[in-house]
């Protein structure tokens, strides 16, 4: 039976199918449910369940453990969630012989939640919501990835010997679930590597998560990957997913993952060898299914000798290792690189035609480079933009005249030369303050205090 819907208590029209053969069972869900704005189908048998989950495609399935009588074992509500896993709809397990172990099995093949029979309202209806939260979270950061994927043009140039080499690893690696750690310096490309391991693996069609790990607060770690519910904290005003269970079923990138503080690393090694977490505020375990790749510039084998960084954490990061070698060492991809984002760039400001002079292109190829890609393409971006013809020539690239010619030491005051640098550095990042203090190798608040002092402008 099919129950109308109050479009004004519910403007989403979630469908929710409850499959029970209990017929009194139904009835109290079918009356709680639709108060609550919720469209109903029932479904009273095993085979129902199936035939109604593919002709409706319910929003999220309230699901009893067992239909056949005197059955408690819970293995026909295992074997429908099964059936069901093709169909990508959010399951709620319900069963009044519940236990820890079966909650787990379920938890394990792919069940959202797990509810205990009598129901507690509240309890039953915040899982609802949550549920049908996460699903339409990941629904639309599915389409938004898609979205970029046809806006943006990163390039990924491989002409240099060392790139060549590690395109044919990863098409080697990448259809794997190996676990995958990215070095490099910053600018050199890891998240772009990151996204084409993804690309190229078997779960390309689910979402890439991305999370920069330094710019986490520790007090924010465990809401931020694991989610919270609404009133789990004093800020904690909704419900928040987590950065796995978006990325369920996909790739999670870690950037910057050598700046994870060593108390909250037990916290993320748990759920990389087990696959389960909590949600903040709730006591249910949830389990998530990801392709873990990361990233750093820092030499983690030196912080693990330093007791900074757990050992054990490190071998579940670096299944296998890339190292991305610095922009300066692949002198053969600048030139294409700085093509493509001659086009990207020309597009985005509307121009056409523009090329690079051979004065240009010796003096990128003479340049030393220290922000790597990031800062070929601010380069670039500011080349195609001072442009009044169709040639780009050297000058117009701006960059130091030091790096074009021979080595030579130019003694200067050591304020002027620290001012110098630091406005380098921010012209590189664009006025990053975080990429910048990172490139100057100091902390973010000694290069406030010496913004300040220089009377250097930033964006706060």
């Amino acid at each position: 039976m099919e129950i109308g819907l109050n479009p004004t208590l519910n403007p989403h029209k979630a469908t929710i199918l409850v499959a029970d053969d209990d017929e009194d069972i139904r009835l109290a869900l079918e009356l709680l449910l639709v108060a609550e704005g919720y469209q109903i189908i029932e479904a009273s048998n095993a085979k129902d369940v199936i035939i109604k989950a593919s002709r409706h495609q319910p929003d999220l399935i309230l699901l009893d453990m067992n239909f056949s009588r005197d059955t408690t074992s819970g293995q026909e509500g295992l074997d429908i969630l099964s059936q069901l896993k093709p169909y990508n709809i959010p399951v709620i397990l319900m069963t009044a012989w519940g236990s820890i172990e079966l909650a787990v099995n379920g938890l394990k093949q792919g069940a959202s939640d797990f509810i205990e029979k009598p129901w507690n309202k509240l309890k039953l209806l915040n899982s609802i919501k949550q549920q049908l939260s996460f699903a339409r979270i990941k629904d639309e950061h599915k389409g938004y990835r898609q979205l970029l994927a046809q806006e943006e043009n990163k390039p990924w140039v491989c002409k240099s010997t060392s790139m060549v080499g590690i395109e044919q690893l990863i098409n080697q690696i990448a259809p794997t679930d190996a676990n995958v750690l990215i070095l490099g310096e910053n600018g050199t490309g890891k998240s772009l590597l990151a996204e084409r391991i993804h690309q190229l693996s078997s779960r390309q069609s689910s979402p890439f998560i991305s999370v920069n790990m330094a710019a986490i607060p520790e007090t924010l770690f465990e809401s931020e990957l694991f989610g919270h519910q609404k009133g789990a904290f004093t800020d904690a005003k909704q419900n928040r997913v987590g950065r796995f269970q978006l990325a369920d079923q996909g790739s999670l990138f870690f950037d910057e993952i050598g700046s994870l503080p060593l108390l909250l690393q037990p916290k993320l090694l748990r759920v990389l060898e087990t696959g389960q977490y909590e949600v903040l505020g709730s006591s249910q375990t949830q389990t998530t299914d990801v392709r873990l790749i990361s990233a750093t510039n820092a030499d983690l084998t030196q912080l693990v000798a330093q007791k900074e960084f757990r050992q054990d954490l490190l071998y579940r990061l670096n299944t296998l290792v890339i190292t991305i070698p610095p922009l300066r060492e692949r002198l053969e991809d600048i030139q294409p690189l700085a093509i493509n984002f001659i086009a990207q760039f020309s597009a985005k400001y509307h121009k056409s035609g523009l090329m690079l002079s051979q004065d240009a292109i010796d003096k990128l190829k003479r340049h030393s480079w220290p922000g790597n890609i990031r800062e070929l393409s601010h380069t670039i971006e500011r080349a195609v933009l001072l442009a009044i013809d169709n040639e780009i020539s050297a000058q117009q690239l701006l960059l130091d005249i030091a790096d074009t010619g021979p080595s030579v030491m130019v003694l200067q005051p050591l304020e002027q030369a620290e001012r110098q640098l630091i406005e380098k550095a921010m012209l590189v990042t664009s006025g990053q303050v975080i990429e910048a203090a990172k490139l100057l190798e100091i902390s973010r608040n000694a290069l406030y205090r010496r913004l300040e002092k220089f009377g250097i402008k930033y964006e706060s």
